[in-house]
């Protein structure tokens, strides 16, 4: 059986030096605020170009805590305001919007394009009103937005952007947008042994402000200044992470070069092949049908296990029933016939074979 994504193949490589600081993280007496966390946060910094004196990175609990404690540190310093409004895109994990509501925002939701499933930047500006004051990228499946286009877009209109990097972990070295939202779920490219996440940014008060919200709103022990949360990194998970973390650039090449096969040996009509235009580091590798669900019966008929990601997009989901009237072709149609491949820097050629025999035999 072919796995999508067989975590203990993909630790593997990684085990005794886990092991080995797993230890040294429990005879150390530190498992918070530790010296793991720190030098993570130092590294991961460093890894997405943030240089001493150009900002830096927080680590915290998770990503949906990253994205929401960037928005309240916002709310706190006096860039946004309750009932202010943020372009999300309609095609995403329901947790980039679900930041948007719990910072006592308004999500304002834009289809995407269609060759990339990504927010559509010709769509933002017909979306932006009196009450715009963010604009929420997500770079879904492992490609980067058109971050230029955005950028542009946010200049003219005065606008903060927050990226959504938990699926696009080393897809550049170079971040554009004012905040970035990082998860590292054991599923990730950067993957812990459990949930993580940070914040990263060049703006130093900005972290700052994070890093107390992540720490019940405080700012020394026993004095509050926010309302804040409980989300810190544990010193197992960081430790993990700095092991994994001098392998990214490898494993993303891996996942490219899986995917290039996939896309220049399947050649199917029953199928639209995704279609990197920008970098990309191939998270998810989403192949569209309109026959998924017969495809991925015939998959597991032939011993290989899929996934299909978000089959219910946000504004069909009970959460948000208030956006039950509003219709996203675009996003409704990729919910409907997304197909997730496996492809992850454990497989074998011989597994890649197998999958693109299985592709090019399926007959509908």
């Amino acid at each position: 059986m072919i796995d999508y994504l067989p975590l203990k193949r993909v630790n593997a490589p990684y085990e005794q030096e886990m092991t080995a600081a797993m230890q040294r993280v429990v005879t150390s007496g530190w498992y918070l605020f530790g010296h793991e966390v720190e030098a993570f946060e130092h590294e991961w910094a460093a890894y997405c170009g943030l240089t001493d004196g150009q900002g830096g990175a927080v680590a915290c609990a998770n990503g949906l805590d990253a994205l929401r404690m960037v928005l309240r540190a916002w709310v706190e310093m006096g860039r946004l305001q309750e009932g202010d409004q943020v372009i999300v895109p309609a095609n995403t994990y329901i947790a980039s919007i679900l930041a948007v509501s719990d910072a006592g925002l308004v999500p304002v939701p834009v289809e995407p394009d269609p060759v990339t499933y990504l927010i559509d930047p010709t769509r933002i500006e017909d979306a932006i009103t009196a009450r715009t004051r963010v604009i929420l990228p997500v770079h879904l499946y492992g490609q980067m937005c058109d971050m230029q286009s955005i950028m542009e877009i946010a200049t003219r209109h005065g606008l903060l952007v927050l990226e959504d990097c938990a699926q696009c972990h080393g897809v550049t070295d170079r971040y554009m947008g004012d905040a970035q939202a990082w998860s590292f779920y054991p599923g990730k490219n950067l993957g812990a042994l459990g949930d993580a996440g940070a914040v990263t940014s060049a703006d130093a008060e900005l972290l700052t402000v994070v890093r107390q919200l992540g720490f019940y709103g405080s700012v020394r022990k026993y004095v509050h200044r926010y309302k804040g949360l409980n989300s810190r990194m544990d010193e197992v998970q960081a430790a993990v992470l700095r092991i994994k973390l001098p392998h990214l650039a490898q494993c993303n090449e891996r996942r490219r070069a899986i995917a290039a096969r996939y896309c220049a040996q399947v050649q199917h009509p029953l199928y639209t092949m995704p279609q990197a235009r920008a970098q990309h580091v191939w998270h998810i590798f989403p192949l569209i049908t309109e026959h998924r669900d017969a495809l991925q019966q015939w998959l597991l008929s032939q011993d290989i296990r899929t996934l299909t990601h978000y089959p219910i997009p946000p504004h069909r989901q009970e959460a948000y029933r208030e956006w039950s009237h509003l219709s996203f072709p675009i996003t409704e149609r990729i919910a409907a016939c997304e197909l997730s491949i496996p492809c992850h820097p454990a497989m074998t050629d011989a597994e890649v074979d197998t999958i693109i025999a299985a592709l090019q035999a399926f007959r509908g």
